[in-house]
């Protein structure tokens, strides 16, 4: 069986015809050239109206790279007519193959951004013989066509956090749906500024918004203002994970003072090398950690009291009454401003300036958290390390949009796996 009979099957362009292939060898690599002819009367097709036109003249022959096969890189060679457009005057045609200028076939950039959501774009780049700038335009091609096609409808709940990339204090706004039935990257924004969330429900249109459920966020305090002020009418969720993280951390700076002080005083240094010991849940401890905990507990310390505090606090998420949430939060904070310890004092002034956003967990009966953004966050910061980091923040965009956005796709008449 011919080439030109196999792509006749899988890539036929209307108006047009294979030639004869031809095998090229170049140094140590085999290449295929398959000439492609404009059929006979057909007219080109102007690039900028769509409509046939008159030829005009013909430029130099082009090479656009198409899927390589049997380790064999392939070529469609093809001089572009220009054509005289009574409406645009005289332009190069458009031909159904390519974009543009590009140098690679429109399947061979799908085939290429398919592949680079299982590989770095430079392994990709590598394991199909092409560079990564053709690798990047592939995905960037995918991620334009998918983001201008994506439906928007039915969003009720979203997840809004920051990440940091790159060098410095550099971050970036993320915004996720995580409906029951659908979790994915909706948007993504430059620095964590109320500006930058301003610029979300700008993109995400008033109707939408006012559709919103549910919002989940930390308590970065352009967030909340911001989804005060666009989505009130939303039940905006503080959940357990940012909670316990401030206690951890609450917990692991009087440690560390603490620490100092024994250390300081000739005691002995008992909460040496104990760090993991307070800040994992008692289950996932390893057997060293739970002996050394053990021997901990036993003295009078202030780690050890902001550690039973914490591992209290944990009866918080227990309830489903908001009300009796609020009750025992309020008499958790109580004990917390009496213990003289000032992390956790700040964290139980923290914890009753946010009341009802964190009774909102329970209004919504536990079904939205934080923890889905943060997994989704997870998979974002896997991305850019997978690619070790991007320079500019538009490369960013477009890897994480093609990788977390599950952006549609058209439909082919034929894959190529």
């Amino acid at each position: 069986m011919h080439t030109r009979t196999i792509l006749n099957r899988v890539q036929k362009h209307k108006g047009f015809v294979y030639g004869n292939e031809r095998l090229v060898q170049l140094g140590n690599q085999l290449m295929m050239e398959v000439p492609i002819r404009a059929r006979k009367g057909s007219q080109g097709i102007c690039s900028k109206c769509g409509r046939p036109a008159p030829g005009y003249d013909r430029l130099p022959e082009r090479h656009f790279q198409f899927i390589p096969y049997w380790g064999i890189l392939v070529f469609f060679l093809y001089a572009m007519r220009r054509v005289n457009c009574p409406r645009c005057g005289i332009t190069v045609e458009r031909v159904p193959w390519a974009v543009g200028k590009s140098p690679i076939t429109t399947a061979y950039a799908w085939f290429l951004s398919g592949w680079a959501k299982r590989l770095s774009w430079a392994e990709t780049a590598e394991a199909f013989r092409t560079t990564w700038h053709h690798v990047f335009q592939s995905v960037q091609m995918a991620v334009e066509w998918g983001r201008k096609r994506m439906s928007l409808e039915g969003v009720t709940a979203i997840g809004i956090d920051e990440m940091a990339w790159g060098c410095g204090h550099h971050y970036v706004t993320a915004v996720y749906q995580i409906d029951a039935g659908k979790k994915r990257l909706l948007w993504l924004g430059e620095h964590r500024k109320a500006k930058t969330l301003l610029e979300f429900f700008r993109w995400f249109g008033r109707e939408r918004t006012a559709a919103l459920e549910y919002i989940c966020s930390d308590m970065w305090k352009a967030y909340l203002q911001v989804v005060a002020k666009k989505a009130g009418q939303a039940i905006h969720i503080l959940d357990r994970f940012h909670i316990m993280t401030h206690l951890n951390k609450a917990i692991d700076k009087v440690r560390a003072q603490e620490t100092k002080e024994l250390k300081s005083k000739g005691l002995e240094p008992v909460l040496t090398q104990s760090r993991w010991c307070f800040l994992k849940r008692p289950e996932n401890l390893k057997e060293k950690q739970v002996s050394k905990l053990s021997e901990i507990i036993q003295y009078n310390l202030r780690t050890v009291r902001c550690y039973l505090m914490k591992e209290e606090f944990q009866f918080f998420w227990d309830y489903v009454s908001p009300h009796w949430a609020g009750r025992f939060l309020d008499q958790w904070c109580t004990r917390a401003m009496r213990s003289r310890i000032a992390p956790m004092q700040d964290v139980a002034r923290m914890l009753r300036k946010h009341r009802e956003l964190l009774l909102n967990w329970f209004r919504a009966q536990k079904e939205f958290s934080s923890g889905v953004v943060e997994g989704l966050n997870n998979k974002a910061k896997l991305t850019t390390r997978k690619a070790y980091g991007f320079r500019t923040f538009h490369a960013l965009q477009i890897a994480l949009y093609h990788t977390l956005g599950d952006l549609p796709e058209p439909e082919f008449t034929h894959r190529f796996f």
